[in-house]
């Protein structure tokens, strides 16, 4: 019997022998940026550590503290610098629109989920796209609802955008959707989702709040009686105008740009731009330093083109939408190619008519 576990041992210590030494798991380069929108976040590389217990693989240590560096460029900071924002809507959820968006150099892409077929798992691919291009990407809701809200703001959007906010109540309502308890509702998932980089980033909880652009859509006529009170709730950034709904509410449908929408759309301005004019006297006098909203933002329309809203006050402008850009521009090219005039059975003349220099694409 000793000599069977004589051998028995003998032949565990030649296999550990045998046994090929662990390599150091390969876990992270020795500095990973990650940029997405609403921050610049770096990380250092793990250290690695070889057990002196040759049956163990190496053991990873705890990461140093995590270098956090705000965006200079946030859409926040922007707004409070006195910058007018451009920006564009994405109805189509392409995740190759929104590429091309942020290459262009919008200030900024409303992701839609309220209209067009996309929703959370299509604007996932979307903010993944305007983050490559360093795009600050805003999700507007379906619906102004803390379930919504609490699936968008883990992707990590900058803004949230919620429609239809017809009474103070309302927007006060949008703004606990995105605070967490004691100050919201917001549900917790912080370790685990993309907005805390899948919580490799410690310092999330502290900046979430203050760095969410928090948008409030008026678009009714109800609403438009409480709009100073709308724009008055603490926590909102920016009141957004809706001028097709609102046309619609008052009974123009088919005429968004009649004079009766127009009026009430003016008088809805200069209220919004009102309340923050003396929300910004008031922080003056009590020298408490800047002041974060409410800003002005719209929707640009046929009869009333964005360089209009900008000189009207106007903070963020959205100029276009991706579908309507690329239905004019297709039907301007069906229509180029319909309309051209072809001569045919005219020896030669391939090599009279000038040819124009740049390729179809352009």
């Amino acid at each position: 019997m000793a000599m069977e576990m004589a051998a028995s041992l003998s032949s565990m210590a030649v296999a550990t022998a045998a046994k090929p030494k662990a390599k150091p798991h390969l876990l992270a380069p020795k500095t990973l940026a990650l940029r997405n929108a609403p921050s610049i976040i770096s990380f250092r590389s793990y250290q690695t550590h070889t057990s002196k217990n040759p049956l163990l693989p190496p053991i990873k240590s705890l990461p140093p503290p995590l270098e956090y560096e705000a965006a200079s460029g946030s859409l926040k900071s922007r707004l409070a610098a006195g910058e007018t924002l451009y920006g564009l809507f994405l109805v189509s959820a392409s995740p190759t629109l929104a590429e091309i968006a942020g290459l262009a150099g919008y200030d900024y892409v409303v992701v839609d989920m309220e209209h067009g077929p996309g929703g959370i798992s299509d604007a996932l691919p979307c903010l993944r796209a305007l983050a490559a291009t360093r795009t600050p990407a805003v999700l507007r809701l379906p619906e102004a609802s803390a379930t919504w809200a609490k699936k968008a703001l883990d992707l990590g959007p900058q803004g949230i955008m919620f429609p239809t906010v017809d009474t103070p109540a309302a927007a006060a309502h949008a703004v606990a959707c995105c605070r967490f308890p004691p100050r919201g509702i917001r549900g917790s998932a912080h370790t685990v989702v993309r907005a805390s980089a899948y919580g490799l980033d410690d310092g999330y909880l502290t900046r979430c709040e203050e760095e969410i652009l928090v948008m409030c859509q008026v678009e009714s006529f109800d609403a438009v009686a409480e709009i100073e009170a709308i724009a008055a709730v603490e926590g909102v950034d920016v009141v957004q105008m809706g001028p097709m709904d609102l046309s619609a509410s008052m009974g123009y449908l088919w005429d968004p740009g009649n004079r009766k929408v127009r009026k009430v759309l003016t008088d809805v301005e200069r209220k919004v731009l009102g309340v923050r004019k003396r929300r910004t006297e008031a922080a003056a006098a009590a020298e408490g330093g800047g002041v974060g909203g409410p800003y002005l933002g719209g929707f640009a329309m046929p009869h009333d083109p964005p360089e209009e809203l900008k000189a009207r006050g106007y903070h963020l402008v959205a100029g276009a939408v991706d579908v309507g850009l690329f239905r004019r521009a297709a039907v301007e090219d069906v229509q180029r190619f319909r309309l051209a005039e072809t001569e045919i059975g005219e020896e030669g003349d391939e090599y009279e008519k000038p040819r124009e220099e740049s390729y179809w694409s352009e």
